[in-house]
């Protein structure tokens, strides 16, 4: 009863604390129209009868199942209509991911039969460093996988097919590549329990929600194949690309994914749950396809526990140190009452090392990254005083960080494109997503705009600028007109992708 009250308050505490962390950042104008705004736009179109429409960099209405297959975004409209705000979107996340210790204490007592020892390994999942940096990563349907696919593997274990298939259902309608997660609990279920059909099946299963979600519903709603295939040029481009690459050049292939950065990611993800996974190795099956996406990946986000990537590798990873713990307890009885404290104890200093927690800033060689994440400044309350005077449902050309204040509207704009817009928010101290060509070329398309008679600047204060359009607005959408953009930035605007 004990461990189970600490359980439930340690739940608590963690998604009090990381809501009030993330709303923190969202104050702090520490997000972004990608990706928070993008997630925004998706569940207010859903909720106002336009089922996850978004506008993309092209300025095109389109659907968000064209970037991802992640329909579990709409399962969030009605909250929306309750509480229509980010903020809802960011509290849902903490309470979900949060809610994943819940069957990690169910599974460690299970198998290592000890309340003591579960405690510890659910508080090392709240303690984890990706598990915490998922959570403060913005918003991304994909992070409630995580807790999804803990229940589903516990419904698995315990033999429950029926809740198990609805777990994991709901988990692959977060992010297309869950369903390889999916496969690999089948290949463990078929190997431990020798349940073969119903194992094969669930593999089945998985890898055809995967292949499905990527070559049908992908292109269908984009009109092409995924554009993140870019992210794996380098060795295919495409699933079938990759594989080919792995048996003609499989050194290339590797030099990719044991790079000193991946090695560093890998060590960050392996090293806080103490190497009690190698003990269930066959699990780890159900981590190699995510791990290898993103240390395969040219994209730095991706092998970093400081992102959302990591929501499909933190179940096999946990799952697989509470069941190895639970084979060391058998071969070795005589550690089982130190394997709870253990986990605890190496959880603190990891989470020391590398967790989200802003305490461990103030201490000598605690974790600094990001630390001043939710500090408001002056120039923050300017923004925010900027964004206010953008009326709600006009279309509004941002920059990215405002643009996750703005996006709870039918159509939304990234600055320099203007298109139909009668509203433009800009903060010239922060540029819109991905302009690696810095501040002059934006300079120069503000400067455009301040000389245009058709527009007028309404509000200007510490680098944060409003204009509102006084002519007549071109017709909605990219054909209408193009966009209002110097030559200098055409070129990185236009090949910009989002983060998600």
């Amino acid at each position: 009863m004990r461990a189970r009250a600490i359980l439930w308050l340690a739940v608590a505490a963690f998604s009090v604390g990381f809501t009030a962390l993330s709303i923190g950042r969202q104050r702090a104008f520490n997000t972004g129209r990608f990706d928070l705004g993008n997630m925004t736009q998706a569940v207010w179109a859903t909720a106002h009868g336009h089922f996850l429409e978004v506008t993309n960099l092209a300025g095109e209405q389109t659907s968000r199942l064209g970037s991802h297959f992640d329909p579990i975004l709409a399962a969030l409209a009605p909250l929306w209509l309750a509480w229509p705000s980010p903020d809802m979107l960011m509290t849902v996340q903490a309470i979900a991911v949060a809610l994943g210790a819940v069957p990690i204490f169910w599974l460690a007592r299970k198998h290592l039969d000890s309340q003591h020892a579960a405690l510890g390994f659910s508080l090392a999942y709240l303690l984890y460093p990706a598990t915490e940096w998922l959570t403060l990563n913005e918003f991304h349907p994909v992070a409630f996988a995580c807790p999804l696919l803990l229940y589903a593997f516990w419904y698995l274990d315990e033999d429950r097919l029926l809740p198990f298939a609805a777990f994991a259902l709901a988990a692959m309608a977060s992010k297309e590549e869950i369903g390889l997660v999916v496969a690999g609990f089948g290949v463990w279920y078929l190997v431990s329990r020798r349940r073969w059909r119903m194992g094969a099946g669930i593999v089945a299963a998985g890898v055809a929600a995967s292949a499905v979600a990527v070559e049908v519903v992908v292109p269908h709603f984009s009109g092409s194949a995924s554009a993140f295939y870019s992210r794996y040029s380098e060795v295919g481009g495409t699933p079938g690309g990759i594989l080919r690459t792995l048996f003609t050049h499989p050194l290339r292939v590797l030099g990719n994914a044991f790079s000193k950065s991946d090695l560093d990611y890998l060590g960050h993800l392996l090293v806080p749950l103490g190497f009690l996974w190698v003990l269930s190795p066959v699990l780890l099956l159900a981590a190699l396809p995510e791990a290898a996406l993103n240390v395969l990946s040219k994209n730095p986000y991706q092998a970093s526990v400081h992102f959302h990537y990591t929501a499909g590798l933190i179940p096999p990873l946990v799952i697989a140190s509470v069941l190895g713990g639970a084979r060391l307890a058998r071969r070795s009885p005589g550690v089982k009452p130190l394997i709870g404290p253990a986990v605890l104890v190496l959880a603190v200093l990891s989470n020391f090392w590398l967790g989200a927690i802003p305490v461990w800033a103030s201490l000598p060689g605690g974790n600094n990254f990001q630390q001043n994440a939710t500090r408001i400044t002056a120039h923050d309350r300017i923004t925010a005083r900027a964004v206010a005077l953008v009326p709600d449902g006009a279309v509004v050309s941002a920059t990215n960080s405002l643009g996750a204040h703005l996006s709870a509207r039918r159509r939304i704009l990234s600055f320099p494109r203007l298109d139909d817009a009668t509203w433009v928010a800009v903060d010239e101290t922060n540029g819109s997503y991905l302009d690696s060509t810095g501040p002059l070329p934006m300079e120069t398309d503000i400067a455009d705009l301040r000389r245009d008679p058709g527009w007028r600047l309404v509000f200007e204060q510490d680098g944060v600028l409003v204009f509102r359009r006084i002519s007549a607005a071109p017709p909605a959408g990219p054909e209408a007109a193009a966009p209002y953009r110097s030559s200098s930035s055409s070129s990185s605007a236009a090949g910009r992708t989002a983060r998600s």
